[in-house]
């Protein structure tokens, strides 16, 4: 036996395929386990060697354990030696064991090990094996996945769980060898029980795919961009010299004054292709990228052993049954059933750290994630190119909005200035303040409220002229053009990226490619739903066969049905909507119930404001009496911002639950519906308070002595003497800037930071006790395996979209909204740059053109946004009242007198029984006649108490507002639209440059293919002219000629 393996450890390179042909002969006339097997098992191909054929080392190992356990390694399988170390060599997990070919992917696996028993430490190398001898033993575990080796001891009982499990994952990697990937497995790992595959796409293989893909590709043709002249050339480079101190110190973002013309890949136009350098063609994205498309279409449909006992593990072998013929796993199914746990590309390498090779994930660190380049712009064509199109556009988006922000905060400083500025220049909040009016004001609330004068409030109205003066009605005509300018500055800004990243045919491919390849999978979840579906069909039809007695002259089209239907049975059957009925109408009522439950929050606050305000009217101290309305505000408003915050966690769990109820089939879908349903949901939550106070708080009071009441006992509140947009400014500022630091800042710094600390935790007790050698010794892919996994962009966008919402739709109550969301964002962009960098496994690249369904969702919030300041201005303020009087009603032309003009009368006579104050003297004198805010007759009219003429003028002014600024606005929206073109007019000169200088190329190759052709038929030509001269000359001279003719 030493021998055997002694002569094998001596063979030289060139003897090795020899000697493993020959082993291969004996293989199959010795018995197995002799000693043709045992040659031809330890035999290996130089090929498919984990070492340089200089470095090769063959760990002896006892060839006897292996045939007990049942297994016979084929000629794709070799077995290294652990005594060489090759982290060196593999830098650490980046690249296979042989230091040459690179890691594009990982699959990670959970596999169990018996504590007392001695387990084969598992380092293996697929290589691409041909099926016959991937099929040798192929239902036999490997050593190392689980199935112990113990030394005479007994055998474990099967866990037949786990068993199916990998026995799905063997066949599923022999179907990616057959695919022409490469594999090498770890088991021997620092995390216990966790077991990696790591994937190598071979150049055939990327080949191959690129072409499947219709991947762009730059070729060697060069050409210049063309460069602006005269005037603008000049203002260019000026302004690259002053915004160079804030530009990252990135190559790919330097301007490029020539571009390689790109075109899809194709293995007959290779030439097209500047392939000097193979190992960098094809970058780590693109590689990650083609191997996942690979994973998706390659399926798994074994499954050897049910997970039950008795009579459910009949039915479970029943269903696996099925499943063989009709039943397909992909990766997205695989990891559903945890028959892998994760499955993810891996980061270039560490981003911290002095001697350490630099990366692209290194210089994003530090040119991007870091806080200290907050003031630089963000070098997105290095996140698209480490991160795939998708993200890289995400972060253009955040970009360019947070660059619109800048000249929003401008303005919205300048109009709060203004309001700062004219504060004591104000005639109505002057008469408020004034002493010598001695307005006596009708009580707040019922019994316990007294009297109280209007010049107490003179606070409330002088802040309230902040941000209700003329100047807001300029911002928000200004906001609602900021955002239609916004969208299409995107657009455009967007080409400009579509052009660069050579995505400008990308709808085409879209169009084309699904004839080629279904670029959206079936999700794993509609696949187990449809094969559910399909079993249940086909045990409904045996059941009828059973029951209808067949004739047998029939039976032969029975069998012919039975075959052909037994295949692909799920290929016929889809999800109806009958099927998702149940699920559609669960969706509707759970949505309509959570809109339920936010208009109740909403109302228990309202109750609790009432409350709280009439039990601090009771308080016997004058600051607090004084300062209700504050305290009942604030506090509400904190409530209200703890309640959104819970809430909107909890409808984001339920948005996704129900739409994974529904069941969409592609991964696409179910991003939309479950966009849908949380935007819908949280959009409620975060508005239906500011919608409240802004449009139903003081409408429906009533008047003294007769008062709308709630539940009976609770009177709705009033607005303050200066109108209720103070207190929406207070309530979307506090809402907004604690959404801002509390949900999108703390809870992304604070939350992975603890997820990480409690993974930390979690391996530190499953290691052992030298985890910190473990630590500093880890892989690359064991290192990433601890970090977060990707959850996609949704919350991401779905933050930015609610904080648009704040800055457009009440923009007219707070004019600082454009500021604090600058503010935030700043920090948000590297925040998000820092989470993507440090905290979260690499996201798979994924190839898309626009920001999708988000970019409908800014247009309707910007259309939106219109109506709402409209009716704010109109209805909220009292802009309009302040026209109306101006003009109908002012005796002199000032705003003199108007405070009084908006005040009507009331005999507190008239009170209802037990409504009256309980302290009437409370002011120190006895009151007849109180006021209180609204347009109604006097108590001395005719019909006292009646609605008057000025609500009627004042109600027409303000919807004629509505309408003139609301059709004005739109207009200029969509003339802005109209003038600003969605394509840059240099972009789509280069495109058609492009398109020129393709086919200049094209023509050319095929003149030259012609020319060439012609020098082959001139050549040809001439090298049989003088054969045909000989042959000629030949025919004359010969005697047949001269006598047979003639």
């Amino acid at each position: 036996m030493l021998e055997g393996d002694i002569g094998l450890q001596g063979l030289s390179p060139k003897e090795a395929p020899a000697a493993q042909a020959s082993g291969a002969v004996d293989a199959e006339v010795a018995p197995p386990g002799g000693p043709g097997a045992q040659a031809a098992a330890m035999r290996v191909h130089e090929k498919y060697s984990t070492l340089p054929a200089e470095d090769r080392r063959v760990h002896i190992i006892n060839i006897c354990a292996i045939e007990d356990i049942g297994y016979l390694p084929s000629e794709g399988t070799l077995l290294n030696s652990l005594s060489v170390d090759p982290d060196a060599e593999c830098k650490y997990g980046l690249y296979f064991r042989d230091g040459k070919r690179k890691v594009d992917y990982i699959l990670v696996y959970h596999h169990k090990r018996s504590s007392g028993s001695r387990t084969l430490a598992r380092r293996v190398q697929h290589s691409d094996t041909v099926p016959a001898a991937r099929s040798i033993k192929q239902d036999q575990p490997l050593p190392g996945t689980g199935t112990p080796v113990e030394a005479g001891g007994p055998e474990p009982p099967m866990d037949y769980h786990e068993d199916d499990k990998r026995f799905r994952r063997e066949e599923y990697e022999g179907n990616l060898l057959e695919a022409g990937l490469e594999l090498e497995h770890d088991e021997d790992t620092k995390i216990h029980g966790i077991g990696f595959v790591k994937i190598h796409a071979p150049w055939n293989v990327l080949c191959r795919e690129a072409e499947f893909l219709k991947l762009k590709m730059p070729t060697k043709k060069m050409y210049h961009i063309n460069e602006t002249r005269g005037l603008l050339k000049k203002i260019n480079s000026v302004l690259q010299k002053i915004t160079d101190p804030i530009q990252p110190r990135v190559a790919e973002h330097r301007p490029q004054a020539t571009k390689r013309l790109s075109y899809p890949f194709s293995r007959e136009k290779q030439h097209l292709f500047d392939l000097s350098d193979k190992d960098s063609f094809f970058d780590s994205k693109t590689r990650s990228t083609i191997v996942y498309e690979i994973l998706k279409r390659t399926t798994c449909t074994k499954a050897k052993y049910s997970m039950g006992e008795g009579e459910e593990r009949k039915k479970d072998s029943a269903l696996l049954n099925k499943r063989r013929k009709c039943g397909k796993y992909g990766i997205t199914s695989l990891l559903a059933n945890g028959v892998y746990s994760a499955a993810y590309p891996l980061h270039d390498g560490d981003y911290e750290g002095e001697n350490m090779e630099f990366n692209d994930r290194k210089l994003l660190y530090e040119e991007w994630a870091s806080y200290g380049v907050f003031y630089k712009y963000q070098p997105i064509d290095l996140v698209r190119k480490y991160f795939g199109e998708k993200i890289g556009l995400y972060f253009a988006w955040l970009g360019v909005y947070t660059q619109m922000l800048i000249p929003a905060s401008v303005v919205g400083i300048i109009v709060f200035l203004y309001g700062c500025v004219t504060v004591d220049e104000n005639i109505p909040s002057m008469e408020m303040c004034d002493q010598r009016h001695n307005i006596t004001m009708c009580p707040l609330c019922d019994k316990t409220c007294s009297y109280w004068k209007m010049s107490s409030a003179c606070a409330t109205a002088r802040a309230s002229h902040l941000f209700d003066n003329p100047a807001t009605v300029f911002f928000s005509v200004f906001m609602a053009l900021w955002a239609a300018t916004f969208m299409e500055h995107w657009k455009r800004k967007q080409m400009r990226l579509n052009y660069r990243w050579d995505l400008t045919g990308f709808e085409e491919e879209e169009v084309i490619r699904p004839r080629l390849l279904p670029q959206d999978h079936p999700r794993a979840e509609y696949e187990a739903r449809v094969l559910k579906k399909s079993l249940r069909k086909e045990s409904k039809s045996k059941e009828k066969r059973r029951h209808i007695p067949e004739e047998s002259t029939n039976k032969w089209k029975q069998r012919v049905k039975t075959a052909m239907a037994g295949v692909k049975l799920t290929d016929k059957v889809k999800l109806t909507w009958r099927d998702r009925f149940p699920a559609y109408f669960t969706s509707l009522v759970s949505i309509i119930f959570m809109i339920a439950v936010t208009f109740a929050i909403v109302l228990g606050v309202i109750i609790y404001r009432i409350s709280t305000a009439a039990a601090l009217a009771m308080n016997s101290s004058p600051s607090v009496r004084s300062n209700i309305r504050v305290t009942v505000t604030a506090t509400a408003v904190i409530i209200n911002l703890v309640v959104i915050i819970l809430l909107d966690e909890v409808y984001g769990c339920i948005a996704r639950w129900l739409t994974k109820i529904e069941v969409p089939k592609t991964e696409k879908s179910f991003e939309e519906r479950l966009i849908f349903k949380a935007f819908l949901l949280k959009f409620v939550n975060s508005y239906t308070p500011i919608f409240y106070v802004a449009f139903f708080k003081g409408r429906f009071v009533g008047r003294p002595g007769d008062y709308v009441y709630i539940f009976h006992s609770f009177r709705m509140e009033e607005c303050a003497p200066g109108g209720c947009l103070m207190e929406l400014c207070i309530q979307l500022s506090i809402i907004m800037l604690g959404k801002q630091l509390i949900q999108n800042n703390l809870f992304e710094i604070g939350i992975p930071k603890m997820k990480k600390f409690f993974r930390y935790l979690k391996l530190k007790r499953r290691s052992p006790p030298d985890h910190e050698e473990y630590v500093k010794k880890k892989q690359r892919y064991e290192v990433d395996y601890t970090l977060e996994p990707f959850a996609g962009l949704t919350p991401e966008y779905m933050e930015m979209i609610i904080q648009f919402g704040f800055v457009t739709l009440f923009v007219a109550s707070f004019p600082l909204a454009p500021l604090f969301a600058l503010l935030n964002n700043i920090i948000e962009i590297r925040l998000d740059a820092k989470k993507f960098v440090t905290e979260l496994r690499r996201p798979v690249a994924v190839r898309a053109k626009d920001i999708g369904i988000w970019y409908n969702i800014l247009r309707g919030v910007g259309k939106l946004a219109v109506i709402i300041n409209a009716f704010v201005i109109s209805f909220t303020s009292d802009f309009i009242p302040r026209l109306v009087y101006l003009y109908m009603y002012s005796e002199n032309g000032t705003m003199h007198g108007f405070v009084n003009h908006t005040l009507s009368s009331f005999n507190v006579s008239d009170f209802q029984n037990g409504t009256a104050p309980n302290d009437p003297l409370d002011l120190g004198y006895e009151v007849h006649i109180c006021r209180y805010k609204d347009y109604r007759e006097p108590p001395w009219s005719e019909n006292k108490y009646d609605i008057s003429k000025d609500f009627w003028a004042v109600l027409a002014a303000r919807l004629a507002f509505v309408i003139v600024f609301q059709n004005l606005v739109m207009f200029m929206s969509d003339f802005v639209d109209w003038v600003i073109p969605d394509i840059p007019k240099d972009i789509s000169q280069q495109i058609h440059k492009e398109k020129v200088l393709m086919v200049e190329l094209f023509m050319r190759e095929e003149q030259g293919k012609q020319q060439l052709l012609e020098t082959w038929m001139e050549k040809d030509r001439k090298r049989d002219e003088p054969c045909n001269n000989h042959s000629a000359k030949a025919g004359l001279d010969s005697p047949t000629f001269h006598g047979g003719a003639l």
